[in-house]
């Protein structure tokens, strides 16, 4: 039988859905084309953002307030900006076809204008909004039922003492800015109401102190067609002063049922956020085994740096799959991990140098990553060396000595 294409309806249908699927197949040519990916901010997380665009040549904007970012170096496009600035954002946002994130603190309110202009924004402004507030992120939380630690909210510090003259808050707790906190800046135990005195007089929360056997953190990512995908669950160790993690060990030495516990929480956090990218949910395991969720970041994240070298996908290939809608890659690991966080000497300030890098760089399984920061500071976050060994135990053993031998200090 001969048909006639131009007048059978049926084929008209064909055509035109082929047609449409032409265009959305160009529109979604991200590789070696006129396709531009903006990301906001221009620090290590970015620079590891990077490793995956230049391997696909993917034209990537970079907009950060310092012409120093260590982003400069490996993008295509390096735009000079604050953040926190409507226009500069605003306007860089105008130029690019995808916009993205390497830090929560950006202006919220040019992303909504952005996304309102059919620029695609990921993770989106509501999400941001929601946040990059931690009364507000908490608040979120009870709203969704989901797991988190009791908290009350105040507008200032300085109320904080009248509520616990008054019976309606109790020492020892946690207390938490409620904006711009960052690696363990803007949270101090307070153990006595001494403690009050030393702390900026902002909105913050007190959040119940809990007793915890384990720190744990998972990363969801999700694609814009609803695909979702965990990475193991990792444990966390903190640096006791500087509330900074200077350990994650992949997978996290817990028993199956707390991980899978774990898991479950975070894809439910993921759900209520409707996020796009990735969402890396830390928690504690309290010691009854509860799971409850401390916070979260929509984006590459600190929990995840050793899936670089430890798992099939990383999670920085994994965060550009994700806002670019494409298929998410596997997140097993190939091998047991465990990153060590390189962080500025006390004591030392000004240029830097890393004492004995040749010393860890003769040790099996290990790789360091310099994170391009010409200036050191105590704690500041400098680099970070990731371990892989079959054996978890000995990739522990090894990240300890790798600690011990490197030092970041200045000259």
């Amino acid at each position: 039988m001969i048909y006639d294409f131009g007048t059978n309806l049926r084929f008209k249908c064909i055509f035109a859905y082929l047609k449409s699927l032409s265009v959305h197949i160009n529109m979604t040519n991200y590789f070696s084309s006129n396709f531009k990916l903006g990301i906001l901010g221009g620090g290590q997380l970015g620079k590891m953002l990077l490793y995956t665009t230049r391997k696909l040549d993917i034209h990537t904007n970079i907009l950060d307030a310092s012409n120093e970012a260590p982003c400069k170096m490996a993008c295509n496009e390096f735009h000079l900006g604050d953040l926190m600035d409507y226009d500069a954002v605003y306007n860089f946002g105008k130029q690019v076809d995808v916009l993205t994130i390497e830090i929560e603190n950006v202006n919220v309110n040019a992303l909504e204008a952005l996304e309102n202009e059919g620029v695609k924004v990921y993770p989106a402004s509501q999400t941001l909004r929601t946040i990059q507030n931690k009364a507000t992120q908490k608040l979120f939380y009870i709203d969704h039922a989901l797991p988190t630690a009791p908290f009350t909210r105040f507008a200032y510090t300085s109320e904080i003492k009248d509520a616990i003259d008054n019976g309606g808050l109790s020492i020892p707790f946690v207390w938490k800015c409620a904006q711009f906190g960052y690696d363990g800046t803007g949270v101090k135990i307070v153990k006595t109401v001494e403690d009050l005195k030393h702390l900026p007089n902002v909105e913050c929360i007190a959040e119940a102190l809990v007793p915890f056997k384990n720190e744990l953190a998972v990363i969801v990512a999700r694609n814009a067609s609803g695909e979702t995908k965990t990475y193991p669950v990792v444990e966390m160790e903190f640096h006791p002063e500087a509330n900074q993690v200077e350990y994650v060990i992949c997978p996290a030495r817990i028993d199956k049922n707390i991980a899978l516990k774990a898991q479950e929480v975070a894809l439910n956090v993921s759900k209520a956020f409707n996020h796009v990218g990735l969402l890396a949910v830390e928690m504690f395991q309290t010691q009854n085994d509860d799971i409850l969720i401390n916070e979260v970041a929509p984006r590459p994240h600190n929990s995840g740096h050793q899936t670089i070298e430890a798992s099939y996908t990383s999670q920085f290939e994994q965060h550009i799959r994700a806002v670019l809608n494409l298929p998410l890659g596997r997140t097993e690991s190939k091998v047991g991990g465990v990153m060590v966080n390189l962080v500025g000497a006390e004591g030392h300030t000004g240029n830097v140098v890393y004492k004995n890098i040749e010393t860890i760089m003769k040790m099996d399984g290990v790789t360091p990553h310099i994170y391009g920061k010409k200036q050191t500071r105590p704690f500041r976050k400098m680099g970070h060396v990731t371990i892989v060994n079959e054996d978890l135990n000995e990739a522990r053993k090894i990240a300890e000595e790798v600690k011990k031998a490197i030092k970041v200090i200045s000259e």
